[in-house]
């Protein structure tokens, strides 16, 4: 008779034990073994062994098969299950790391083989990428599920929301627009924007501090279509200089929304909303101040599309900036969040569960980025892409240009940043923080591949490697070559930078363009995504209630704070990057390349502390205490 000792380890968090009856199936080249179950139960479940003889042996064990029953007629108890670890009867030890959870019913093969969780990609809409073919969060195994404990929150979120809309009312004075704050106020959403959101500083600070610090650029020459003269600007100029001079020296800076241009809009109640595709000017002043000093609202300057000025009529240059940054908003949600975050983070999940096996390193090293993504994407494509849902054909041709035109180097933050001229712009928060981020993941990353990795040609040949990259530059970025996104790896370097870029997305850059949200945007008057009067054609003839006919009604407004106040919020099932409650490294040095991270974060969080006591706004949205490994709101 031949012997196998098979032991199972259990999760050391909070309800990983269960109750149910937990089954192990042995497979190999020659044969496989009984069903068995495991002989210690219970809710202390910590590891449950069992001992399988057979009359030969099994050959070479291909996988083993975990499978959960339940006992008698208690309620679900999922189940965490770490590894299974085998003796064969040749004394051979071997690990199968599995990491996941199970449910009722469920079975799980682990093997040194590709995982079948996702046996296809579904092509959502052309031009956009693919996702995964599971419907409804019920369809997903336990392992990328949100806990009932997450989900409850949610559902009490919406609920207190729901209790603050009043269909059909409109807004009277834009103060009584504060009432939306008495559920949840922060200092900045309660206080500080809406003190200052008329300001020009603050204004110019949102595009570098704010939700979204990706589309301002060093401007060396003013685009042909944006007839801004020196004679326009001199006033908000330091005195004795010119636009030629400033620009020269790097102190005017552009954001164009060309991208907009002729996107349709969809109508509420049966009336049109609008959207600017405009471009500002923006000039850091010798305090460090980003202010802007020109707005135009559509592309192609006209007599009805006029250069607004911070000179001109007060409501005039507040409706341009409104009109502006309502655009930016729209750009931020749909192309910044939804697109470069979590619809990629979906390939990157999808992928790495259909190519890498969980012993591969590689999954270990990804798979605590993609924690609950598949679930909160699955919740966002019902809500926006239900009838009457956010995401009109006018924001899906929005994200069609947008990933035709995307580029491995903008997703790249260092890159980024040294295109886009904005290594030396001052209070430039946003990009210190995150380059250190990067920085340190990249130093985690590399010396995480190295370690697995010792020659280029453990590259070439790592075939799961190579399907994985290539999955993604296929689904995910549709075999666009001009996109420099790599299709195969040959260097150590170009797999340590690419993952880099990959866990960097899916939880810094996400967390940047998240975590601020409720502070600076459920103020509907700061920027609104929604707009209901055009923007002005000509100047001098707006007033308070222009700016009050122009944003969204009460319901709408709640609608917006609603959102803003669900996706910023702290919930109690957090995993912070660094964190790894699931230990998928068993060897010395990869857990010793894991302190060395959590001691970077550790004083990166001393440091941010420190920068901000200083801070009239401090920015808190990369500091690693509010960070989140992945996706999941």
């Amino acid at each position: 008779m031949a012997e196998y000792k098979v032991k199972v380890t259990t999760g050391t968090m909070k309800h990983s034990g269960t109750i149910d009856h937990i089954y192990v199936i042995l497979i190999g080249t020659e044969g496989q073994s009984e069903r068995t179950e495991l002989n210690s139960l219970g809710m202390d479940f910590i590891t449950g062994k069992a001992s399988f003889k057979t009359s030969s042996s099994l050959g070479k064990l291909l996988l083993v098969k975990v499978e959960k029953d339940p006992f008698l007629i208690f309620p679900e108890d999922e189940w965490f299950c770490c590894k299974v670890e085998v003796k064969t009867p040749e004394d051979e030890e071997i690990l199968f790391p599995c990491y996941r959870w199970l449910s009722r019913g469920e079975f799980v093969e682990l093997r040194a083989g590709k995982g079948l969780s996702f046996k296809i990609w579904k092509i959502i809409n052309d031009g956009l990428p693919h996702i995964t073919h599971f419907k409804d969060v019920f369809e997903l195994f336990a392992e990328v599920r949100f806990p009932l404990s997450k989900t409850e929150e949610l559902e009490t979120l919406e609920l207190a929301m729901k209790g603050l809309v009043e269909p059909g009312k409109k807004w009277k004075r834009i103060e009584h627009m504060k009432n939306v704050f008495q559920f949840k106020k922060t200092t900045m959403s309660g206080e500080y924007v809406l003190e200052h959101w008329k300001e020009d500083d603050f204004f110019g600070s949102q595009f570098l501090n704010g939700t979204n610090p990706n589309v301002i650029k060093r401007c060396s020459k003013l685009p042909p279509n944006f007839p801004v003269t020196d004679e326009m600007v001199k006033p908000f100029l330091e005195t004795g200089t010119t636009l030629e001079k400033e620009m020269e020296e790097g102190n005017i800076f552009l954001c164009d929304q060309k991208i907009m241009d002729g996107i349709p809009t969809r109508q509420k109640d049966g009336n049109p909303l609008y959207v600017a595709a405009g471009l500002c000017l923006f000039y850091k002043n010798p305090e460090g101040k980003l202010l802007p000093i020109a707005i135009q609202l559509y592309q192609q300057p006209s007599e009805q599309n006029p250069i607004f000025l911070p000179s001109d009529l007060e409501t005039d240059w507040l409706l341009a900036k409104l009109f502006f940054k309502s655009s930016d908003l729209i750009q931020h949600q749909t192309l910044y969040h939804l697109l470069h975050t979590h619809y990629l983070a979906e390939v990157f999940t999808i992928a790495t569960f259909r190519c890498l096996p969980t012993i591969h390193p590689l999954y270990k090293l990804l798979i605590p980025h993609f924690r609950y993504t598949l679930h909160i994407n699955i919740l966002v494509r019902k809500l926006l892409l239900s009838p009457g849902g956010a995401l009109s054909e006018g924001l899906m041709e929005l994200m069609r240009r947008d990933l035709s035109q995307m580029t491995y180097s903008s997703l790249c933050l260092p890159e980024n940043i040294n295109e886009r001229g904005l290594e030396s712009i001052p209070n430039f928060y946003y990009r210190d923080d995150a380059l250190k981020l990067w920085n340190y993941l990249n130093g985690f990353v590399t010396a995480m591949v190295e370690y697995y990795y010792s020659s280029e040609c453990d590259v070439i040949k790592d075939i799961e490697l190579q399907e994985w990259v290539n999955e993604i530059f296929t689904h995910g970025f549709l075999e666009n070559k001009h996109s420099g996104i790599p299709s195969c790896f040959n260097t150590i370097e170009e797999v340590a930078k690419f993952i880099t870029m990959v866990i960097f997305r899916v939880s810094v850059q996400h967390a940047a363009v998240n975590n601020g949200q409720y502070d600076y945007n459920s103020w509907v008057p700061n920027g609104s995504l929604l707009l209901c009067k055009p923007p002005p054609a000509t100047k001098g003839e707006s007033s308070m209630q222009t700016v009050l006919e122009t944003l969204p009604d009460v319901e709408d407004s709640v609608k917006i704070m609603s959102a803003a106040r669900i996706l910023s919020e702290k919930y109690t099932d957090v995993v912070l990057l660094g964190e790894f409650p699931e230990q998928y490294f068993d060897e010395t040095i990869p857990k010793e390349i894991i302190e060395v991270l959590q001691a970077d974060l550790s004083y990166m969080k001393e440091e941010i502390a420190a920068r901000n006591s200083q801070l009239e706004i401090p920015y808190t949205y990369l500091n690693p205490d509010v960070v989140e490994n992945s996706v999941t709101i």
